[in-house]
């Protein structure tokens, strides 16, 4: 490698978040190392730190990129169940963001980006609370706890692939329709 290769690189910025994203996706967050990813980048061990400072940077830029990906997939929610399944959907499409995103002890929470990602996503989840009919916004918030966990835990359990015998080969996302149609329509 040459020494105009170890200081120039294309997207140096999105190299280190993909090498970070496949070392999570792999070997969990614990595993990441800056001195690591910029090896994986082919860049000088001290490049990642300009544009992340250090691994709590680098992990609050996955957690904020992981917020918006979500806040898009919930955005074409037809309703709070659709919700659900998109966000179960978006867990299994980007597992690494997801092993990060909800993990306030890797991450800057003072962060303006991730506090602005994360305003923008849970605005979907509480837009698609109030659209719930009648007496099950009366208190929104609860509810609103109640469908994330429902959606969360399931995802969680999904990627930690304790779901897989329960399942039975039926799909996640059938699955989990059944599963918000148990709790929701059930008046639950």
């Amino acid at each position: 490698m040459s020494s105009r290769d170890t200081y120039h690189h294309g997207d140096l910025r999105r190299a280190v978040l993909t090498a970070a994203l496949d070392v999570i996706r792999t070997e969990g967050p614990g595993a990441l190392s800056l001195r690591d990813l910029a090896r994986r980048a082919g860049v000088s061990h001290a490049a990642p730190a300009h544009h992340f400072k250090d691994r709590t940077g680098l992990l609050t830029a996955i957690a904020t990129e992981g917020h918006d990906l979500l806040t898009a997939a919930l955005s074409e929610s037809t309703d709070l169940r659709d919700a659900g399944v998109r966000y179960v959907r978006f867990a299994v499409a980007h597992p690494a963001h997801f092993q990060v995103m909800f993990r306030p002890d890797l991450l800057r929470p003072d962060d303006p980006h991730l506090m602005a990602a994360k305003a923008r996503s849970y605005g979907q989840l509480r837009a698609g609370v109030a659209a719930l009919p009648g007496d099950r916004t009366t208190d929104p918030d609860l509810v609103g706890i109640a469908a994330w966990s429902a959606a969360h835990g399931f995802a969680t359990l999904l990627l930690t692939h304790n779901l897989d015998r329960a399942l039975g080969g039926r799909g996640p996302e059938d699955a989990f329709r059944a599963l918000a149609g148990a709790l929701f329509d059930s008046g639950a």
